[in-house]
Formats: structure tokens, sequence, C-alpha cells
């Protein structure tokens, strides 16, 4: 067993000589499979092993249904203010700066504009890892310009919902942002647009309560978190216990909340299926 003591003492490595495993090199899912990244990116961030979608972002859901990852951002720039001057445990203004240093997002939403399997689509997607994918003002005004460009060019809107709710770092400008989208989502059901909404893990909060359930077909992610409350609230609110896979995308199907449930290898397809049949088209 002399391969596990060490009979040199003393021994020293430089610095540049050390080995850093890269980050990322492996995922471990909640069922505790491991998975080789480069594997699970090929696959779409889907584990092979337990079919478990890891949660991704507008890139990534941007390759998945523009072809060849061909589209065109709209308002890009777009970013938060502070009217309020909210500090919690530090300035909004400094967390929105972090925010965007280390995600390299502008806010919690991006709005592109391309084609899908040959056709016009325009697709509003939350990312989650800015500041939890809140709907804070700009989140609201991107998916309200989505929407009137969808009008103006009479093209299918879809949204992809990833968010942990309101930003209540800017209250009241927030939950305003409930009646907005529903207002304009009103308009482009008036227009004879097609909607699509994507729920994905996690979709809770002001944004369950407001775009993400008002698809002309509501979809999700298998396994997805969905509905108002987290599990824990209502359970300590209610003081009972939760049913089995409560909020999950396979319960609330079960309830009558969801239309559908699409694994993501199929999502392309799915959707541009549904916008086929909603508008009465050949089936691409």
């Amino acid at each position: 067993m002399a391969w596990f003591k060490r009979t040199q003492k003393g021994i020293t490595t430089a610095t540049e000589d050390k080995k850093d495993v890269p980050k990322g090199l492996w995922y471990k899912s909640p069922t505790g499979k491991i998975i080789d990244a480069d594997e699970l990116a090929r696959n779409l961030w889907v584990s092979p092993e337990d079919g478990f979608h890891v949660r991704i972002g507008s890139k990534e859901y941007f390759e998945i249904l523009f072809d060849n990852n061909e589209f065109k951002e709209l308002d890009a720039k777009m970013t938060s203010k502070d009217p309020l001057h909210f500090v919690d445990t530090k300035k909004y203004g400094d967390r929105l700066k972090e925010a965007m240093e280390k995600t390299k997002l502008k806010d919690a939403v991006r709005t592109g504009v391309g084609k899908s399997k040959g056709k016009d689509l325009v697709v509003c997607c939350m990312d989650f890892a800015f500041i939890g994918g809140s709907m804070g003002a700009v989140v609201g005004e991107k998916i309200a310009r989505g929407i009137d460009y969808a009008i103006k060019n009479k093209t299918p809107f879809v949204m992809i919902s990833k968010s942990g709710g309101a930003r209540m770092m800017e209250a009241a400008y927030s939950l305003m942002q409930l009646a907005k989208t529903s207002a304009k989502l009103a308009q482009l059901a008036d227009a004879k647009i097609p909607y699509i909404s994507l729920c994905t893990d996690p979709t809770t909060g002001g944004t369950t309560a407001s775009y993400a359930m008002l698809g002309d077909v509501n979809i999700s992610e298998p396994g997805a978190l969905i509905g108002f409350a987290g599990p824990r609230v209502v359970k300590d609110t209610t003081g009972k216990e939760l049913p089995e896979g409560f909020q999950t995308a396979e319960f609330v199907l079960e309830h009558g909340f969801l239309d559908f449930i699409t694994p993501r290898k199929e999502l392309k397809d799915k959707i541009n299926l549904f916008l086929d049949l909603i508008q009465n088209q050949p089936i691409r």
C-alpha cells in the first residue's frame, strides 16, 4: 500500500505547474446521475441517464428554437433603474451592476426575432440567472414591446417563463407589469395572433399570475416547478401535508392548468406544430 504513503517529505509544486479541474466538466443530476458536461450540451442539457431537464437560459433556448441560431434581438440595451432607491442587504443599484457583470445580461428577459422551421417567430425568454428571473419594469416593458412587434408584423409570439416572481426591489412598479403584460396579450388575441406559453423550472409568483398562464396553448418541460407561492410557503400557510409531486408540471397538467408537457428535444417541432394548427396552415 506504499502508493498511499508519501515517502518523500517537503514535496512542492510550482504554481504554474498546478492543474485545476475545469469547472463544469461533470454535472450531477438530482437523482445522483453523473453526466459529462459536453454530452449534456449535445443532449440539449437533458440528462440522458434520467431525463432531468437542467435549467438553461435564453442563449440556449434561442439556439434550440431559431433556425441556425440566427435571430435579431430587440431592445438589447434596455436596463432597470432604481426609482425607489431600494436597499436590503445591499443597494438595488449595486445588485443590478453585479448581476449584469456576472451574467453578461442586461436584465431577466431577452427578446429574439427570427425564423423557426422557416417561418417568422418572436420569442421572449427569461433568464433565471439574473436576480432569480425576477419580473421588474424592464421585463414587463420588453415583453410588451415584443408583443407589439408580433402584432405589427403579424408574427406568432412565444413566451418562455423561468422566474421566482415579481422583483421586490421595484415594489409596485413590478406588480404593475402583471396588468401591463396581460393587457398586451389581450391585444395580441384581438389581432388573432397565436401565443404559446412555455413554463420552465421554476415558473412562480407574479409570472404565473399573469402571462405564463395566458397562452392559447400552455406547455411545460417535464418536472418543472409551476405554482404561485412555493411549496414550503403553501405548507406553512395551510398547515397541511402536500400531495406527492405538488406543483410539478405533471401535477399541474393533471389538474388542468397545462395543455401539454413537452420534452426539450421535441420543443421546436411541437411549438411549430401548435402554431400551424392554430393558424390552420399546412403542418411543417
